[in-house]
Parts: structure tokens; C-alpha cells; sequence
């Protein structure tokens, strides 16, 4: 991937148009927290992404990173349990792209209720998505960007609307100062952590370094520059939406669709909606295929490192792709559509799985954070080390190494802890938020016993798969990172 291609997949992983719709639920306040969010985890994030890739830059990302800073367990825990956040992740943003889908003609809303309808609507994008990461990252790349492209048409059409609602009719909600005052409200809170979690994705093209062209230069430019994207388009469409409809109206699952709907009946402007919750659809199948991709890099470095079967670290004879790491990752991703939906209505069962999804994956943040603490008395790879461990055609040059990237693994060790400090204390708030049901939650046992029991045992299998990976290959590290 080139920086094009890198920015793209950055702003397809770094941004859901679902989340501006749960934003927008909650009033003018959520403008304040878009902000605290990109300042306290996206910022953190991304420099320390930024530095570490820099410093050591090779597939696994943040495993890798782990890994010398804290050791072989350490790493694998990490590496775990992001792979298997992906699994809760998947569903529920097909589940997010089915809602959008009934937009498309005024007979399917019949199956807005009907769970069998986004089971199979979930199970045949991922079983499509999993076949078309299998084939190659050159193919697979197209549903990224698409999907990427796709965001922007919808978000472009919620802002336009939302003004030309704004001149017609006046807003439609109360920007008064007193209402961007954030409440302590249980329900307030649990929204925090999500949109602390809504500002991950940065470190995730890190897990495919040796397949990014000039890595060390072309992620930081990219994380720049999709940083203020991001931000922008989070705060810019749920101002839009909030001029649009009243924060009341605005639901997880459509409420973006809602307020198109809404502004464009008020405003006679047919096919509008069509049109956008089609480009909603497509964005959020290409973020879940980039996610994919990504992700499925993790058991494809733990089979070579010997934690995982011999499988896990081939690849594919004719595609060259990690293939059986692909196919655990979609098979796994479908095993969770059906048990986040046990026993739940459509409603519960996504709030389950972000909410299974949020403290799954702050474990592995909470990692990084504490190796940009500790790295830093750490040598760096050798420039000699980071090619062999990188695809040589990505392999930088010396002229390349006093790139803007290189400045950024130049942070004082004070600095470092502070953005280490900052990013852990945040991925930590985010896990305790996670953990309360919601007030509106009929079932709040039943919804700890999911949370807590399925993070429990995703913890307990991966220290379980390592201990039989370590007894399988006493000496798993590779030589050369047992020097650093």
C-alpha cells in the first residue's frame, strides 16, 4: 500500500458514520467529548504509533512492540485479544450497515425486528469479505478504499442538509452554552467509552508494515492527516445531525439514515435517502473488510513465532496471503454474530457486542500505552535488522530516515511517559464505563454474564493457547529481537 492507499485505510478504520448517529443522542455535549476523545486517546495514539513504528518496524505492530517490552506473554495476551475484538466488531458494524440497507425501499423496515435478517445479512459480508482478503491485499485493498470514498458521500449530504434544515427551519436542537456542558448521567457516561473507542483504528495499518511501501515516511504523513479528518468529520456530522433532528429522535442503529430521511421529507427531496443509506452501507462493509485485513496479520506473526500452529505462519501458495489466519478470523467473526444474538432483540444485541467490543479491545491499548513508557530505554531496530524484517522493496533509504517521521523518535523520555500515561488512564476509563449496563438494559445480569464471562474466557484461552505454543517451541522469539 502506498500513502494513498494508506490514508484511505486510515480514514475507513478511523471513522463510522454509526457513531455520529450515537453522538448525536446525546445533544450538543457530544461535541465536547468528540474533542476530549481525539485529544486524550487519538493524539496519544497516534504519535505513539507513530514512534514506535519508527523505531521498529515490522508485521505484528504492536505484538512486536509488546513483545520486547514486556515478553513473550505479554505479547501473545496482547496480540490475542485485539484478534478477537475484531470478532464482536465485525457483526456489529454489519449489523449497523443491515439497518441502513431497509432505507433502501420503504418495505423492508417489516425486517428492522427480525434478527434472522441481520444474522444473514452479517454472515454473507463476511463470509464474502473473508474469500476476498484470502485472494490478496491488491484485491482487498479496492473494498478499503471503497469503502472509504463511500464515507465521505453520506457524511457530505448529512452536512449540506443539515445547514439548507438550518436556514429553512432553524435548528432543530438547542446549542444554548449550558447544553455542551457534559452530565454525569449513567447513560452519559457509558457514551464516553464509546467514543473513546471510536478513535481506535490508528494503529491498525502498523500490523501490515511489510506490506506498506516506505513505511517509516508514509505513516506518520498519513496518521496526520487522517487525524484531522477523522475529528472533523465526527464533531462536522454530528453538528449536522443535530440541526437536522432533535437529539431525542437519534438512534445507534440508524439515526443517521434518520435524519436524512427526516430533513429531506421536510425539505421534498426524493431519492436522498436512498441514495446516502446505500453509501452508509458500503462504507461500513469496507471498514469491517479493512479490519479484517489487519487483524488476521496477528495469528499469521504468532504461527511464525511458533505460539500458534505452523499453519497460522504459511501462506498461501498461489495468493500469498496469511490464509488460514483469514479464514479463523471470519469463521470466529460469524460465531459471534450468533452469540451476541442469543437471547437479545436486534437493539440488545448490538449494545452487547460494542460494549464486548470496547473492553476486549482496550487491553491490548493499555499494552501499547505501557510500551511507549518502557521502550524508551530500548535500542531501536537497527537499520540493517528493520530490513530484514521488512519487505525489502520497503526498505527505507538514508535520505528517508531524516524524513518529518524520523522527529517523531526524538520524544524525551518525558514526553513518552506523559503520552503513555495519558493514552493507558484513557483505554482504562473507557474498560470501567463498559462494564455498567445501561439504564434501558432489561436484562443487566444477563448483560454482565455476557460481558464478563466472554471476556474472561477469551483471556483464559489465549494464555491457554500460549502455554501449549510455548510447549510446542521452548524459544519462540526470533534471534534477532532477543538482541534489542
Amino acid at each position: 500500500m502506498g500513502f494513498r492507499d494508506l490514508f484511505l485505510f486510515y480514514v475507513v478504520t478511523g471513522i463510522s458514520l454509526r457513531w455520529i448517529a450515537t453522538a448525536a443522542g446525546h445533544g450538543p455535549s457530544s461535541l465536547v467529548i468528540w474533542f476530549l476523545g481525539w485529544l486524550f486517546l487519538y493524539i496519544p495514539l497516534a504519535l505513539s504509533v507513530i514512534h514506535l513504528s519508527s523505531r521498529y518496524p515490522a508485521e505484528g505492530g504492536f505484538y512486536v512492540w509488546t513483545k520486547i517490552a514486556f515478553g513473550e506473554q505479554a505479547g501473545f495476551l496482547s496480540a490475542w485479544m485485539y484478534w478477537v475484538s475484531n470478532l464482536p466488531y465485525f457483526p456489529a458494524v454489519l449489523y449497523f450497515a443491515a439497518s441502513n440497507v431497509l432505507f433502501l425501499h420503504p418495505a423492508l423496515q417489516r425486517y428492522s425486528q427480525n434478527p434472522a435478517y441481520f444474522i444473514a445479512f452479517s454472515v454473507f459480508f463476511l463470509t464474502g469479505l473473508t474469500v476476498l482478503n484470502i485472494l490478496g491485499l491488491n484485491l482487498a485493498k479496492w473494498a478499503h478504499n471503497l469503502g472509504a470514498i463511500a464515507m465521505w458521500i453520506p457524511a457530505l449530504i448529512i452536512v449540506v442538509l443539515g445547514f439548507i434544515a438550518w436556514r429553512h427551519f432553524g435548528s432543530a436542537t438547542s446549542f444554548a452554552p449550558h447544553n455542551f456542558l457534559p452530565t454525569a448521567h449513567v447513560q452519559d457516561m457509558l457514551f464516553w467509552s464509546v467514543i473513546i473507542f471510536s478513535f481506535i483504528g490508528c494503529e491498525s495499518a502498523s500490523l501490515m508494515a511489510e506490506e506498506i511501501k516506505d513505511a517509516r515516511r508514509n505513516i506518520p504523513r498519513a496518521l496526520l492527516l487522517a487525524g484531522v479528518t477523522v475529528a472533523l468529520c465526527y464533531m462536522l456530522g454530528t453538528f449536522c445531525v443535530l440541526l437536522a433532528i432533535p437529539s431525542a429522535d437519534s438512534s445507534n442503529l440508524d439515526g443517521l439514515a434518520q435524519a436524512v430521511a427526516h430533513t429531506a421529507s421536510r425539505l421534498h427531496l426524493n431519492g436522498i435517502t436512498e441514495f446516502a443509506a446505500f453509501f452508509i452501507v458500503i462504507s461500513n462493509i469496507g471498514a469491517a473488510g479493512a479490519y479484517l485485513a489487519a487483524a488476521a496479520r496477528l495469528p499469521f506473526v504468532a504461527g511464525l513465532d511458533g505460539y500458534l500452529p505452523a499453519a497460522f505462519g504459511k501462506l498461501h501458495p498461489r495468493f500469498k496471503t496469511p490464509s488460514v489466519s483469514v479464514l479463523g478470523q471470519g469463521f470466529f467473526g460469524i460465531l459471534f454474530v450468533f452469540l451476541g444474538q442469543a437471547g437479545s432483540s436486534v437493539a440488545g444485541a448490538y449494545n452487547i457486542l460494542v460494549a464486548i467490543a470496547v473492553v476486549i479491545t482496550m487491553i491490548p491499548f493499555m499494552f501499547l500505552f505501557a510500551s511507549m513508557i518502557r521502550l524508551q530505554n530500548r535500542n531501536r531496530f537497527p537499520d540493517q535488522l528493520a530490513t530484514n524484517l521488512a519487505n525489502p522493496t520497503n526498505a527505507p533509504s538514508n535520505s528517508q530516515f531524516d524524513s518529518a517521521s524520523e522527529s517523531f523518535s526524538s520524544f524525551t523520555s518525558f514526553t513518552s511517559t506523559i503520552l503513555g500515561l495519558i493514552g493507558f488512564a484513557t483505554a482504562a476509563f473507557a474498560t470501567f464505563l463498559s462494564l455498567i449496563p445501561a439504564p434501558e438494559e432489561p436484562h443487566k445480569l444477563l448483560y454482565l454474564l455476557k460481558l464478563l464471562g466472554s471476556t474472561t474466557a477469551l483471556i483464559a484461552l489465549g494464555l491457554l493457547i500460549f502455554r501449549l505454543g510455548l510447549r510446542r517451541n521452548p524459544a519462540p522469539i526470533p534471534p534477532t529481537l532477543q538482541t534489542l
